[in-house]
């Protein structure tokens, strides 16, 4: 039935309540938010644990700061306390919040003071709201405190308005996913002689606290940023409840924020102000960076991850380009992802940078045609003169690079000297222009410009006249000083950066490489033993560090391959490659979790999830962006990798599962059959005899019994069947190496034959003196057996032939009947376990296991089996059987 649309605008949002569903997993998480301490955080929260603890809440304290309150510190009484876990930390014992003993009490709500404060010693985690976290995850609601000026994105806005730098931060996003936010408010002047009363702080911090931070002005801006944070907070409360209950809300257009950065200081305040203006809109951001195809200084790049990491703290997207065209890259990306503000940084810039060349955030404003641009100036602190920048950026290496100038120049020189000495030529300066060209492609700009400053010396003082001074005689010789020396730069300048672009995509097309070939060893690689030791070895080689990669295994993970093979993780290894793996996220050195640990461990993360982790030796030196690059490539293969051998791994399972299956359906339709026939045959003959059997002849009560004879063996070799097939299938059929006497087994099998099937003519035709082979006589007479039952069945009316003769070293038997014959296409199975050849009138008969019970025992004496069709005159089915002659030595005493 089709729905209008007014029906479409009454459902709910699926992802309102994707996210309703999630926070229905997990602990709620309460946040007592303050403008600055002192305002009666602590006293709010515990005085509301106590109202929780009398109406019977199962309420613990996990660490609470009083600061020598004694208001706080009586309002303690009667409510269960956390003992502290001790730490050493620079020779003083501390007391911190025990995170494992909170978990092993798991109360229903638990109070953890100072969110924002650092964990010292031995921690799990490096910071308390990490803490935080692990518990609401397991389900434990948690109250908590915290300042506005802890906020990340507020950290550089506090610092300009208090002159006092944060330290102890907390990402916006710990409070942006808390379920509640309570301000606890108080009037800066009530503050200020709460502080003068020592209700804050004790007598000399409060006077210190007064003279730095608790001014009036520095607590009315930290009020204004706590009410409006809480304010969007409930707005977004607000919006979500809507979107929920599919209730038509307010809210226009969502806003989308592209924020443009790059490797210098003013990023890092791009950045936070994004976030502070993305958190107002309550609008999607998008941090990007144009990078150039020549490689930047390590310095720039380290910079530049700091932000990007930075952004991702704050609750970001980020994204890297490669491209020359700074404008139109950020301009496509933007109409790609539908931004609707373009955010970006600019400085002052001096006159002639303005007259000559227009700066990036103007070339936006020319080009975005319908998307603002919203700027951000830097001004904590006067612009830097280009001169200065200049000096304080140099490439590294410049020493090198002016020595090899300087050698250039002078070789330049002495070759015109000697020049000079058998001719005298008026273009002498190209040799100088050379000596750049040199500088430049060897060792880069610094070299080119160090190249061109020296020749044009050297030029001046042995070639222009008057030689062997710095004077210039000739007015059209200073001119041609300058063309030469401005030549000369940009020559130097163009070959030094199509020196480090060749460098560049020397490089990464060896990086391209590397990926390729680990690919193609991954597309041939089926098993996952071998991808993961594909993967360590390649990571190895990239990394230069040591690399291990852990799977999943009985609930757990446990290491599965390293490089060095001989690589061991210890117990806070394994705790954060398990972290990584449960929580998928980045754990161990270099992280928020358990950052003690050696190892750097990511999770391998692919369509169905989380299949494993990959850790690396972290060490003091952090990846380069290089390294990163490669290293994401490398681990989102090796995911793949893993999993498509897990899906192999699983195919194989199902179908050898759909095989078993298949047999056991055919199995219970041959019990059902071969049970119920002869069961019902013997059932009648039973009734029969009971109920007519004195009123019956002689001849028809013989005749009964006859019935009841031939269908108990019948059963009888029906149940043997499975028998002898269990123990093949079990591999617990261990055949004799007795002398056998072919041709006695043969006549024994005939005579057996011929008792179960009186109407049946068998032809015995064995070679005479036949040699002795070594073998099981009662699996052989089995065999043969199976084989005149078998050609009984399918053999028509004519007489079946047995064969013996020895072709070689090897003793052959066969068993030959005229019957219809076997379709070519089902020769090769046969010998397959519940394969039945029908009658004509399409009922098949028996279990289909004589033949694949013949196989298993025949193989078992060592011997092989064949089946031919037609035989003989074009029909008919010949089974036969081959036998390695024993050993010669035979004693008479043993033939008998």
């Amino acid at each position: 039935m089709p729905h209008n649309d007014r029906d479409l605008k009454s459902r709910p949002d699926p992802d309102a309540l994707l996210a309703l569903a999630e926070q229905g997993r997990r602990g709620k998480l309460t946040v007592f938010l303050g403008a600055a301490p002192g305002v009666g955080k602590t006293f709010a929260m515990l005085t509301r644990a106590r109202r929780l603890k009398e109406e019977g809440g199962d309420i613990v304290i996990g660490l609470v700061e009083t600061h020598g309150r004694g208001e706080t510190a009586a309002l303690l009484e009667g409510l269960e306390v956390l003992p502290r876990r001790q730490v050493l930390h620079n020779g003083r014992t501390l007391h911190e919040f025990d995170l494992d003993a909170a978990l092993a009490r798991r109360p229903r709500v638990i109070l953890v003071d100072e969110l924002a404060h650092t964990n010292f010693g031995e921690s799990r985690h490096p910071k308390r709201y990490q803490d935080i976290e692990e518990l609401v995850d397991a389900g434990i609601d948690v109250w908590t405190a915290l300042n506005i000026q802890h906020l990340e994105s507020l950290s550089d806005v506090v610092a300009h308005i208090a002159g006092v730098p944060v330290r102890e931060r907390v990402p916006d996003t710990v409070l942006n996913r808390a379920d509640d936010v309570l301000l606890v408010d108080l009037p800066p002047a009530e503050l200020i002689e709460r502080l003068k009363e020592g209700k804050v702080y004790l007598p000399d911090n409060a006077k210190r606290a007064a003279d730095r931070f608790f001014r009036l002005g520095n607590l009315t801006a930290l009020r204004e940023l706590a009410l409006r944070r809480t304010a969007d907070r409930v707005d977004d409360q607000m919006v979500d409840y809507l979107r929920q209950n599919a209730i038509e809300g307010p809210w226009g257009a969502a806003e989308r924020l592209l924020v443009c950065i790059g490797p210098d200081p003013l990023s890092e305040k791009v950045v936070r102000t994004a976030s502070r203006l993305a958190s107002s809109l309550n609008a999607d951001w998008m941090v990007v960076s144009v990078e150039r195809a020549e490689a930047e200084s390590s310095g720039a790049m380290r910079q530049l991850d700091e932000t990007f990491r930075l952004a991702e703290q704050l609750g970001a997207e980020t994204r890297r380009i490669i491209g020359n065209d700074f404008v139109e890259e950020i301009l496509k990306l933007a109409r790609r992802e539908h931004a609707t503000q373009i955010v970006i940084g600019t400085r002052r810039r001096y006159f002639p940078l303005r007259l000559f060349r227009r700066s990036l955030p103007d070339a936006l404003a020319a080009r975005a045609a319908g998307i603002a641009i919203h700027l951000v100036t830097d001004g904590s602190a006067p612009a830097v003169k280009p001169a200065a920048r200049r000096r304080s950026t140099l490439p590294d290496g410049w020493g090198r690079g002016v020595a090899i100038a300087t050698g250039t120049a002078a070789a330049a020189t002495a070759l015109g000297l000697l020049i000079e000495q058998f001719v005298v030529l008026q273009n002498i300066s190209l040799l100088f222009l050379l000596a750049v060209l040199v500088s430049a492609t060897y060792a880069g700009s610094v070299a080119a410009i160090a190249a061109a400053l020296i020749s044009i010396l050297a030029y001046n003082f042995c070639f222009i006249e008057p030689v062997g001074t710095f004077t210039v005689a000739e007015p059209h010789e200073v001119f041609a000083l300058f063309v030469f020396l401005a030549a000369a730069m940009l020559a130097g300048g163009l070959a030094s950066r199509v020196r480090e672009q060749a460098k560049t995509a020397r490089r990464r097309a060896a990086a391209t490489q590397a990926l390729y070939d680990f690919s193609r060893k991954l597309s041939g690689t089926a098993n996952a033993e071998d991808v993961l030791w594909a993967a360590v070895t390649q990571i190895h080689a990239t990394l230069r560090r040591y690399a291990a990669l852990l799977l999943p295994e009985d609930g757990d993970v446990r290491l599965m391959a390293a490089w060095p093979p001989d690589t061991e993780l210890g117990l806070t290894d394994t705790m954060a490659g398990r972290w990584a793996f449960e929580k998928k996220e980045a754990a161990g050195n270099g992280t928020g979790t358990l950052p003690n640990s050696p190892f750097q461990f990511r999770p391998l993360m692919s369509p169905h999830g989380v299949v494993g982790v990959f850790g690396f030796l972290q060490g003091d030196k952090p990846l380069e962006i290089n390294e990163e690059r490669a290293l994401a490539a490398i681990l989102d293969q090796t995911a793949i990798a893993v999993d498509r051998a897990r899906l192999s791994r699983e195919i194989l399972d199902q179908a050898a599962q759909l095989e078993g299956e298949k047999f056991l359906a055919a199995l219970l339709s041959s019990i059902s059959h071969d049970l119920r026939t002869p069961l019902a045959t013997i059932t009648g003959a039973v009734t029969s005899l009971r109920q007519l059997g004195e009123r019956m002849s002689e001849e028809s009560r013989d005749d009964l019994l006859k019935s009841i004879e031939e269908e108990s063996g019948r059963l009888t070799r029906f149940v043997a069947n499975l028998l002898d097939m269990t123990r093949i299938e079990a591999g617990t059929v261990n055949a004799k190496r007795d002398w056998v006497d072919v041709a006695d087994v043969v006549h024994s099998a005939v005579e057996r034959a011929r008792k179960y099937f009186p109407g049946r003519v068998f032809e015995t035709s064995i070679a005479p003196d036949l040699p002795l082979i070594r073998g099981d006589s009662v699996l052989l007479g089995q065999v043969i057996f199976n084989l005149l039952d078998n050609a009984n069945r399918f053999g028509g009316d004519e007489p079946v032939s047995i064969y013996g003769r020895r072709e070689e070293d090897e003793i052959v038997l066969s068993v030959t009947d005229l019957g219809k014959g076997i379709a070519p296409a089902d020769l090769d199975h046969v010998f397959d376990k519940f394969f039945r050849k029908g009658k004509p009138d399409g009922r098949s008969l028996g279990t289909g296991l004589g033949l694949s019970i013949s196989k298993g025992f025949v193989e078992a004496m060592d011997g092989r089996i064949k089946a031919e069709s037609p035989a003989m005159k074009r029909r008919g089915t010949r089974i036969s059987m081959r036998f390695p002659v024993a050993e010669t030595g035979i004693t008479e005493k043993e033939r008998g």
